[in-house]
């Protein structure tokens, strides 16, 4: 009864006119900034944080969670019909909702995208509510080796869902965790792999990275092949999904949820790790593995939903515990003490009204952002309609102001040329970006966490091993590898390559 008793409190302060219409504003902005490519959820909710200071504190961070979770909605849109992932967490979107935009299946993709989040986001709103605490207490039993071991799982995990060349996929991960690392050590001060380029000192943005990679190298491809240009603008025949789509797309939705919801209270990257995990589990239990990569419905439903559940439950240690678990809830928590609110426990005894209303309204949201989105499915297809001789043109200056837009620096302009070019490169060589983008991300948190774990065990390697959670997360990763190794999976691994690329 007491729960029941929470969500109509919740829902009370979240349904009064004021907190809808700010709801509404935040998963529409959120929406917008995933569809637009390079402008993302902390770039936004950080312009904006000045105007929550007027807004009454719950309304404030309604409307900044709104503007996070829709974003989950609008990185999808870009990741399929243009193979742009505008976040971190939809560059695996990229690998078949892609493929599907190619074959006129556009729809379908997107559907399957907005369905599988909205009910990964009622799931995960459920979760926050029933058992956020519980949840909450078991994210504080990792420490800096059970992170680290979880990365190193993460990138094991890449590597088995890339497509190809086992050794091409190492090598990726090799040149993703290399370009972390470039920029100024927090620890000592120095700066490395700059080779004296002042304006590297602060490292390679992911955004730089990642449109260079997947927006300018596929422009680049489809301006040299016509018969692959063509098949962007081909006619779509579909905008919802057909019956097998749904028997294929709803466990993948029910698992995406569950690993999601798990992963997303993790400090750091869960939801990346989210819908990464999501994907090569399906891959790995599908009867349809061999379509992965060439447009398999499971490829899109199932991190999609993975990533918007894990953005909700991320929440999860913010609202309870006060910790931020990623950018965004850093943000949201400095908004909270600036309106006075201490982050913490205390705020679900002392301030019922704003945790549960700030529950509720995801819910609320995300009923909001699939009647914002289902409609609009029509008019995101017609994007790739449009002649490519006049779409290119156009994403080409979405990335160069996405790109600008972070340092006004015309430097970054450069680098994503420099990446366009690469990504044709790995590309007509048999290597996936995705790994390299994955292994990116999660460089520089692997080290911060490395060194801490050794710090802790006075230098004592054998901690990863000694830590029950951790020792679990490295076998996994070493039996992920291994499986690569098995001449089964290794033959259908190359063929699923070489239709993917036929």
């Amino acid at each position: 009864m007491d729960l029941i008793g929470h969500l109509w409190l919740g829902l009370q302060t979240s349904a009064s006119l004021a907190n809808l219409f700010y709801c509404f504003v935040g998963v529409f902005l959120g929406t917008a900034i995933g569809v637009l490519p390079g402008l993302g959820p902390t770039a936004t909710i950080a312009m904006l944080l000045p105007v929550t200071f007027v807004l009454p504190p719950v309304t404030a961070l309604i409307m900044l969670a709104g503007i996070y979770y829709g974003s989950q909605y609008g990185g999808s849109t870009t990741s399929i019909l243009v193979n742009l992932p505008g976040e971190a967490a939809s560059v695996v979107t990229t690998l078949d909702g892609y493929q599907m935009a190619r074959k006129g299946r556009a729809g379908a993709a997107l559907a399957a995208s907005a369905i599988g989040s909205f009910f990964a986001g009622t799931v995960a709103t459920l979760l926050i509510a029933a058992f956020g605490p519980p949840m909450a207490n078991m994210a504080l039993r990792f420490g800096p080796a059970e992170y680290f071991s979880l990365m190193v799982m993460g990138l094991a995990a890449s590597i088995v869902l890339a497509q190809g060349s086992l050794l091409h996929a190492i090598g990726m991960v090799v040149l993703g965790l290399l370009l972390g690392l470039i920029g100024t050590d927090v620890t000592s001060g120095i700066q490395r792999y700059t080779f004296g380029i002042f304006e590297l000192a602060d490292g390679i943005g992911f955004v730089t990275v990642a449109m260079g990679m997947f927006g300018l190298g596929e422009i680049i491809r489809n301006l040299e092949d016509e018969e692959q240009r063509s098949a962007i603008v081909s006619k779509i025949t579909s905008l919802w999904p057909t019956k097998e789509d749904w028997r294929r797309m709803t466990p993948s939705i029910l698992r995406g949820t569950a690993i999601g919801s798990v992963l997303g209270i993790l400090p750091g990257s869960g939801s990346i790790l989210g819908s990464f995990a999501a994907y090569s589990i399906e891959k790995k239990l599908s009867r349809n593995s061999s379509q992965f990569g060439t447009g398999a419905i499971e490829g899109v439903a199932a991190p999609e939903s993975a990533n918007n559940a894990g953005a909700q439950t991320s929440f999860i240690p913010m609202l309870t515990l006060g910790i931020p678990s990623n950018p965004v809830s850093a943000l949201m928590v400095g908004a909270m003490i600036i309106h006075g609110i201490q982050p913490g426990p205390s705020v679900i005894s002392e301030q019922p009204a704003l945790f549960w209303g700030v529950v509720v309204s995801m819910w609320i949201g995300n009923l909001m952002l699939i009647i914002l989105n289902l409609p609009l499915i029509g008019m995101w297809v017609r994007v790739i309609m449009i002649p490519y001789q006049y779409l290119y043109p156009g994403i080409l200056v979405f990335c160069a102001i996405g790109v600008f837009s972070l340092k006004n620096a015309q430097f970054d302009i450069y680098l994503m040329g420099l990446f366009g070019v690469l990504g044709y490169v790995f590309s007509k060589l048999g290597c996936e970006a995705a790994p390299m983008l994955l292994a990116f991300i999660l460089g520089p948190l692997m080290e911060e966490y490395l060194r801490r774990a050794m710090l802790l065990s006075r230098g004592n390697p054998w901690v990863f091993l000694q830590r029950p959670i951790s020792a679990t997360l490295l076998v996994i990763a070493v039996l992920a590898l291994c499986s690569v190794l098995i001449p089964s999976f290794s033959k259908t691994r190359e063929e699923a390559f070489v239709e993917g690329v036929g």
